[in-house]
């Protein structure tokens, strides 16, 4: 068993049974939700140092879960879309969300002590006991999962020792009713373990938040499917099983880490493997997901996509990930946002066209006097105005994605759907990608991956007028894709967020000074801070509008 705080007679929770818990949770205010989280976390802290019958105890913390999950959910949404690695006051925050969490889980721990020291009201009970300690650790691992982080050093140990626990007492397997999980679905506890161990495989799939909610669904249908045992088969052609360590601080891992003893365990991924490529089939085959039990939450397309990659990560063989086993690994630069990115490309930093008129006659003035438009390309330093690459390896790096951890924990912070470029050092050429994950590993290091955008980019500067409505308009820096006529890609402009209206006019200066009109056609992909779109040339006259 876990080791507990004794009980101490001076504690006072505001409740002592399921009657007065009710009748508390009944006034508390939920409105102002920092009062309300630190209120449960205080009044579990007292009821877990009160000394209360073991049934007393069981019953007032069913009474509590619902509200806690309530407001749980909601404390959790303030880490939704945060950039990595987080501030020391969203850390904090996180940490506030795993405690509470915990001292769910010590309340039952407290039942289970008793019970085992043979409380005949608790008789029975053992198999829901360690159902409901190891869905309290499985929310910790959870929520630090989905604010992009890797979970606390001390969680995996507690995780696995419920298991181990629950296990030798052959109860891991009796299926429990749980209200708040899956829709009330009944759960054994080697169901609960297996979908949390497998959830954390996939965090690096950098899976948005409705198709992590659509993976643990399935998951959840899926029991059947899931299994950990002391001992495995494997064949050649089959999904390799994955490897545990109940004595460990890791997840899954592949089966070339299994190891001669009795603390390792083995998840078979056959069955896992035949169920993803069963519902592919389905769906391939005009069934909507609906029909294949997949449910409503996502189109036929997407979830084919999304079955492919948790197939790829849970039952296809793949080397270790950087943000797992440290290795050597070839150096790329990192640039981040357009900004940087233009500076990169030009070799000089952006500057704000403010007066057009003037710069014209600057161009003019030089074509007079030397015959040529000066290049003021290599007149800055880069460095030295704060445009430097990160450095960080590579860790996979395909022509259309990319994986990457940061060399060193100092940095910029990163969000998904972030314009970045990657290239190799003392290159000039450089690829274009959008963030599609980011992770903080357990050495305090970003790990994220890369989806890459077509073409060589050229650096531009853009010009619009306040001509369209809600629009940003003066001058910003942008980049051109080319067009890839293989490939059936048209040219494509990268532009700062809102910026783009479909129809609109904008004037583009190009790196030989030259202009060019285009109109707007249609958004290609939106980011965080870019957005491509398509465009067509238009005729050679002044943008019309206010004057910028």
């Amino acid at each position: 068993m876990l080791p507990l705080e004794p009980t101490d007679d001076l504690a006072q929770p505001a409740f002592k049974d399921a009657a007065s818990c009710t009748k508390w949770l009944s006034q508390l205010q939920l409105t102002n939700l920092n009062l309300a989280h630190g209120t449960l976390r205080k009044q579990l802290d007292e009821l877990n140092r009160c000394p209360i019958r073991g049934s007393d105890r069981l019953q007032t913390l069913e009474a509590l879960r619902e509200t806690v999950a309530v407001v749980q959910n909601d404390f959790a949404k303030k880490l939704t879309g945060k950039k990595l690695p987080l501030s020391d006051e969203e850390f904090i925050l996180l940490l506030s969300l795993s405690n509470l969490w915990q001292n769910m889980l010590n309340g039952y721990l407290r039942c289970l002590q008793v019970a085992e020291a043979g409380d005949k009201q608790l008789v029975g009970e053992t198999a829901l006991l360690y159902q409901r300690c190891l869905q309290y650790s499985s929310l910790q691992i959870g929520d630090f999962l989905r604010a992009g982080c890797e979970p606390d050093g001390k969680i995996w140990p507690q995780f696995h020792s419920l298991y181990a626990h629950a296990e030798s007492l052959d109860v891991h397997k009796e299926a429990v009713v749980d209200a708040l999980y899956h829709a009330g679905h009944p759960v054994t506890c080697r169901t609960l373990y297996a979908r949390t161990l497998l959830m954390h495989r996939a965090r690096l799939l950098g899976l948005p938040r409705h198709h992590w909610h659509c993976a643990e669904r399935w998951l959840a249908q899926w029991s059947e499917a899931l299994s950990v045992e002391p001992r495995c088969s494997v064949s050649k052609n089959d999904a390799p099983p994955l490897v545990v360590d109940l004595t460990g601080a890791q997840g899954l891992q592949s089966i070339r880490y299994a190891r001669d003893s009795h603390d390792m365990r083995f998840m078979a991924m056959v069955p896992l493997s035949k169920q993803i490529r069963v519902k592919t089939i389905l769906l391939q085959q005009g069934q909507s997901p609906a029909q294949a039990d997949l449910g409503d939450d996502l189109t036929n397309k997407d979830c084919i996509a999304l079955l492919n990659k948790l197939h790829r990560c849970w039952c296809e063989t793949r080397p270790d990930s950087l943000a797992d086993v440290p290795r050597e690994a070839d150096v790329r630069h990192l640039c981040i946002g357009l900004e940087q990115i233009y500076a990169q490309i030009a070799r000089k930093p952006f500057k704000p066209v403010k007066d057009v008129s003037k710069a014209i006659q600057d161009i003019q003035h030089q074509i007079e006097t030397f015959g040529r438009v000066l290049d003021d390309t290599g007149q800055h330093d880069l460095k030295e105005l704060g445009f430097l690459p990160e450095e960080w390896l590579v860790d996979e790096d395909s022509l259309i994605r990319g994986h990457l951890l940061r060399k060193t924990k100092i940095g910029e912070r990163l969000g998904a759907n972030q314009i970045v470029s990657v290239s190799t050092p003392n290159s000039t050429a450089l690829k274009l990608a959008a963030l599609n994950a980011v992770n903080v590993t357990h050495s305090g290091h970003l790990y994220i991956g890369v989806n890459y955008l077509p073409g060589q980019p050229q650096a531009a500067v853009v010009r619009g007028n306040a001509d369209s409505g809600n629009a940003q308009y003066g001058s910003a820096p942008a980049l051109i894709l080319p067009a890839i006529e293989k490939l059936h890609i048209h040219a494509s402009l990268i532009l700062p967020r809102d910026w783009f209206v479909a129809g609109r006019a904008l004037e583009l200066n190009l790196p030989d000074h030259s202009k060019q009109n285009v109109i707007l056609g249609f958004s290609v992909e939106k980011g965080s801070d870019f957005e491509r779109v398509s465009f067509t040339q238009a005729a050679q006259e002044p943008l019309k509008g206010r004057p910028v």
